[in-house]
């Protein structure tokens, strides 16, 4: 069995288009909804949702590909890369370079695809990376590129790339694709049709020494953006994360087969539950406001800064709750304080109390409609 860029029809792939209309219909309706919902934000708060959204894409891109970043060093260099106030803290070149790659693909959602972007990308998520030969740049080493896994004197083959010398007219051809089925082309496909297609056929060619999966998500949030008319704060790698064995197996089909259908429903659906991701950061940020509005005037500075502290954790909320001994950490007040904080908290209905004695903890009131999230699967 041989792989797909090996076939004779390479790179023309087939799919069941009805399969995917339905998931194009709902992919307008909801990111519809979505760009209505931000507008009800204030200025400050879609600061925060970007930072945010942009923080968590680029921990968890890394994270894929098994590199752990600090979420704090992230936001705070995203910041300075918007130009805004951040805590100008030290940050790894590798937080640095995630950030200025994510930024750069939200500011420069409409402009085309080309190589000069791509080798930019690829220079600054490899920041701080001494032990690459070609960074910067497409691939240039005679051996094969093996996606690999398993022992050193076992591997296990999952997939071979294109060799180094057929990269460049690969790419040459990709890109030209890519700027030649956007909206309003000659040859324009529908968004998720196109998403899920750049991906693929991006990974497939796998034209760097490494951050290709890094790139071609990003180069999918750049398709829809472009879909959607506007930058997007889809959370795809973060929705990618959360289902890393299935994004793997779908990768996996396509590897001796141009037939896609089922890969392009799978990543439809990725992108659905992205979108909703995003609305319920959206929703968290409406409630967080009617909750401050009806506290303001009512609650001390040390609960002001335990609801603040707890906020920052966005929809999910704080991993297991907030405890008496959190509070004391955070306000520097006694125990006896701490508990008549938290508990003057959940009398005024900001948050509801879970346990007793020791294993009592703290969650904030509301909780974000789920209605909508999207199964994968």
């Amino acid at each position: 069995m041989t792989w797909n860029w090996r076939l004779a029809e390479w790179p023309h792939f087939r799919w069941e288009k009805r399969e995917i209309q339905e998931l194009e219909a709902r992919f307008l309706h909801d990111s519809g909804i979505l760009v209505g919902a931000v507008f009800h934000l204030s200025e400050d708060e879609k600061e925060s949702l970007k930072i945010a959204i942009l923080g968590n894409e680029a921990l968890e891109t890394s994270a894929i590909e098994g590199e752990i970043l600090e979420r704090e060093s992230l936001q705070s260099s995203i910041r300075e890369q918007f130009g805004l106030q951040s805590d100008r803290r030290r940050v790894r070149p590798a937080e640095e370079g995630m950030a200025q790659m994510v930024t750069d693909l939200y500011q420069t959602w409409q402009k085309p695809l080309t190589k000069k972007t791509l080798t930019a990308w690829h220079k600054m998520i490899m920041r701080g990376r001494h032990d690459l030969m070609d960074v910067g740049r497409y691939r240039t080493h005679e051996d094969a590129m093996e996606i690999v896994t398993g022992a050193i004197d076992k591997p296990k083959v999952h997939y071979v790339a294109p060799p180094s010398e057929r990269i460049e007219t690969e790419m040459n051809s990709f890109l030209k694709w890519f700027n030649d089925s956007g909206p309003k082309a000659a040859r324009s496909l529908n968004s998720l049709e196109r998403t899920g297609i750049a991906h693929l056929r991006f990974v497939s060619i796998h034209p760097f020494e490494d951050g290709n999966g890094r790139i071609g998500r990003a180069i999918a949030e750049k398709a829809l953006a472009q879909g959607m008319g506007r930058p997007t704060l889809a959370a795809l790698s973060t929705t990618i994360a959360k289902n890393r064995k299935q994004f793997y197996q779908q990768l996996k089909g396509t590897n001796h087969s141009l037939e896609i259908t089922e890969y392009l429903v799978w990543f439809g659906n990725t992108v659905l539950a992205s979108i909703a991701h995003t609305r319920s950061w959206v929703e968290f940020y409406i409630q967080k406001t009617k909750l401050l509005d009806r506290l303001r005037g009512k609650i001390n500075p040390r609960q002001e800064k335990i609801l603040l502290r707890m906020f920052q954790e966005g929809p999910l909320g704080f991993t297991g709750g907030v405890s008496a001994e959190n509070s004391m950490k955070l306000t520097g007040a006694s125990r006896a304080t701490a508990t008549r904080d938290l508990s003057g908290l959940v009398r005024m209905g900001a948050l509801v109390r879970e346990g007793d004695y020791r294993y009592t903890r703290y969650h904030l009131s509301f909780e974000i409609d789920s209605s909508s999230q999207t199964r994968i699967g």
